[in-house]
This record gives C-alpha cells, structure tokens and sequence, in this order.
C-alpha cells in the first residue's frame, strides 16, 4: 500500500498582471504572452512581493482549452528570491472563457484552473520548496490571478 496523499496550504500568490500580447494562430492554438508586473505572497510561514518581471505564456485551443506556463519570482520578506516555473491549465465552458478573455468577471467556482509550480531559491531557510511537489487552485481576474499554493505530502 502506498502512503495517502494529503496536501498543506502554503500561501496565496496574488501575480498582477498587464497587457496581452498575441502571436495569433500558430498552427496548434493561439499563442499569448501576459506580463507578470508585481503582487505579493501571503501565507501562515512566507510572505512577501511578486518581482515586477516574467510572464505566463499561454497556448489557447482551439476549443478554449487553455495551457500556462508562467515564470517570475518573488522576494519574501527576509530577503530571499525564489524562482517560480509555474505550468497548468484553465478550462471551463466556451462563452465564459471568452467573456473571462475579455476582462469580463466570471465566477472562479465555474472555471477549472489548477497549476503545479516548481520553485528554486539557494536560501537554505527556503531549499523545502525544492525538496516537495505543490499543486495550485488558481482564479483568473482582469487585472491579477490568484493561486492558492498546496503542499503535497
């Protein structure tokens, strides 16, 4: 028998978020480039504020099917930098991923978005991140996302 998985809330990462930039159509989706422009990190053991640098880099399907890649980083409060490599998907019903598109509020409960962040830092304080897999719930908004940050245990 295997262990039982169970996860342990870690933080929330609110990424602040500007403009899209578009490749348009490459064959296989839309491909989409949004600027990751600051945010914080809030949780019971980590806080501190997104780095105003990187990006989620997007592939949109042709059936709103949408793969993420996001790669940023944020400093905690004490000072150390943690690299964020941050892959997922958001799904949900067609006309509320076009209306979510277009910056219009959509209810997050009706939208599946999940993420599985990796994280790097030298700061030995931190070096746990690396040493665990997390899983994120994420809420997409018009001007930020939201992700609540999950230890798998």
């Amino acid at each position: 028998m295997t262990p039982a998985l169970q996860t342990r809330f870690v933080f929330t990462i609110t990424a602040h978020i500007g403009g899209v930039t578009s490749t348009g159509d490459i064959g296989h989706g839309v491909r989409r480039i949004i600027p990751i422009i600051g945010g914080e990190v809030r949780g019971p053991d980590i806080n501190g504020k997104v780095c105003a640098f990187g990006a989620d880099f997007q592939i949109i399907r042709p059936n709103e099917l949408i793969d993420l890649e996001a790669r940023y980083a944020f400093e905690t409060d004490d000072g150390a930098i943690i690299y964020i490599e941050n892959r997922g998907i958001r799904f949900g019903p067609v006309e509320l991923l076009q209306r979510l598109k277009q910056g219009e509020p959509v209810d997050p409960k009706l939208i599946y978005f999940r993420t599985t962040p990796k994280f790097e830092t030298s700061v030995e304080k931190y070096r746990w991140l690396m040493e665990y897999l997390f899983v994120g719930s994420a809420a997409r908004h018009s001007d930020r996302v939201v992700i609540d940050v999950h230890q798998v245990l």
